[in-house]
């Protein structure tokens, strides 16, 4: 498959997995383990396209006020991912809130960037991530928005992840859900209404497509 441009760097928010499981008559966290395999199959076509950058929603602190059979099942899922993918080309950075105790311990090492076999391609892991515990690392470190900018983004707890071209996000809801607010400032935004655990190498090529079409000016 050729494209005319391909994203540097794609957002990926792969939602519905509560509703895939319930919708088959299982238990709602039993959907979170079948959303690993999607993603190596996005990953694997992003990285033969020459993607130089993707970043996966994992779970938000507020995705913890869930039930802790939830909770420790998409903790699961996000520990498993990594495992995983430590036998990939990738050069992983987990992005989150490591003083709670809903951070999986597991993950630790990779708050600092870890490269797997050739490092090829930049993932990037949202875990246990909220967007005001991002930005306000910013204004503990004493940069407000109002200064020069490019101080703000590189002062934020995600400033090692760059400008996101391309969201793509499953499930059908048409919102961010908090996901990195300054690195999405301009980027593009595409739906897909099948679940996450439903992915399908079609809903990337749609969304690429459709992606060549737009008008890049970013605000200019």
């Amino acid at each position: 498959m050729n494209f005319k441009r391909v994203p540097n760097h794609i957002g990926v928010i792969p939602d519905g997995n509560r509703r895939w499981a319930e919708a088959r008559g299982m238990s709602r966290e039993m959907g979170y383990e079948k959303g690993i395999e999607p993603g190596f199959e996005l990953y694997k076509i992003c990285l033969d396209l020459g993607v130089k950058e993707m970043t996966f929603y994992g779970f938000t602190q507020d995705n913890t006020k869930r039930p802790a059979v939830q909770t420790k099942a998409f903790q699961k899922a996000c520990v498993d991912a990594v495992k995983i993918l430590s036998d990939k080309d990738a050069s992983l950075l987990v992005v989150g809130n490591t003083d709670s105790p809903l951070f999986p311990s597991e993950l630790l090492p990779f708050t600092k960037r870890t490269n797997f076999g050739s490092g090829k391609m930049k993932v990037n892991f949202l875990v246990n991530y909220s967007w005001w515990w991002d930005i306000n690392r910013a204004y503990s470190m004493g940069t407000a928005p109002g200064n020069p900018r490019d101080h703000f983004p590189a002062n934020i707890a995600s400033g090692d992840i760059s400008r996101i071209d391309l969201v793509i996000r499953w499930g059908g809801r048409r919102r961010l859900s908090g996901f990195l607010p300054v690195q999405t400032i301009y980027a593009d935004f595409y739906i897909i209404d099948e679940f996450w655990p439903d992915y399908k190498p079609e809903h990337l090529y749609d969304a690429l497509r459709w992606y060549e079409t737009q008008d890049i000016t970013l605000g200019g």
